[in-house]
């Protein structure tokens, strides 16, 4: 059998971990000196609040090798295979550690490590994506080969309130984000190449929104996509975002709506929206 594993960094409506079968690795948050268990000591309705009491910016730290083998054999036997989709590896180092657990298990387990080239429910996409081929009888080396190409496909692009967050924890350039944050500027912030990139910087949130859903537009033009609209406290823009976004784009089903999780959102602060797509590929849902 497939067992399809992630780490926390992972988005998703809450259905789909039963739904598709998907074995999620909790990360650990560090606040001050204190190391929190993503969804035991720390939740998306304390973790803002335990920001505020704490006066620091969170930080992510990584599983051991010996923690992430310790879980893979808890879920697999040696007739199963795991495929194991993590956060870009040039976003994190949890793909590395990954890669390093799977190595060690040769000869015991089956382990293929997946780089995203992302995050958030980007993730979670293709977590359903490969749920949904290995039930209509893809290998597994079809199924890594598809979402390489949604990874080639990926269209990500959000804005953020907070910019100490983001400053603090150095995925985008500390220049560019200490500038912004004097400047009191809302920025559009983009993946490209598993990076990412200020590559806007507009002075309201409504025009932010507005250049949000036009970059979109303009990245995936008149396919039809699967689209997630994800966001940090900010349920109400959110919403703002998805009455927008169904007037400019051809979407396949329905948008999926999800609260980023706590190691994506320790990194971009409260306030981050936006959005993640990727169109449909020949053969797929």
């Amino acid at each position: 059998m497939l067992r399809i594993v992630s780490d926390g960094s992972i988005d998703m409506p809450a259905d789909w971990e039963e739904q598709f079968k998907i074995h999620i690795l909790p990360l650990k948050i560090q606040l001050g000196d204190q190391l929190y268990l993503q969804g035991r000591d720390v939740t998306a309705r304390n973790f803002y609040n335990l920001v505020r009491e704490k006066m620091q910016p969170p930080k992510t730290s990584l599983p051991s090798p010996a923690e992430m083998i310790h879980f893979y054999r808890q879920l697999a036997g040696k007739d199963d295979q795991v495929l194991s989709i993590h956060v870009g590896s040039r976003l994190s180092g949890t793909f590395a550690v990954a890669q390093q657990a799977a190595k060690e298990l040769a000869g015991e387990l089956a382990v293929v490590p997946f780089d995203s080239g992302a995050g958030s429910a980007a993730i979670g996409f293709m977590c359903r994506e490969a749920r949904m081929l290995a039930q209509r009888g893809w290998s597994l080396d079809s199924i890594v080969d598809r979402l390489a190409a949604v990874r080639n496909k990926l269209t990500v692009v959000f804005t953020v309130e907070n910019l100490e967050f983001v400053r603090l924890s150095g995925r985008i350039g500390t220049i560019q984000s200490a500038v912004a944050s004097i400047l009191k500027i809302n920025p559009i912030i983009q993946l490209r190449d598993g990076l990412l990139y200020m590559t806007q910087r507009v002075r309201t949130r409504h025009t932010a929104i507005d250049k949000i859903c036009e970059e979109v537009r303009e990245r995936v033009g008149s396919s039809k996509v699967h689209l997630a609209i994800v966001h940090a406290a900010c349920p109400d823009t959110a919403q703002i975002l998805v009455e927008k976004i169904r007037k400019l784009i051809p979407l396949h089903g329905d948008i999926v709506i999800t609260e980023l999780s706590i190691p994506v959102a320790a990194h971009l602060g409260p306030g981050t929206v936006g959005i993640v797509a990727y169109p449909i590929l020949e053969g797929g849902m």
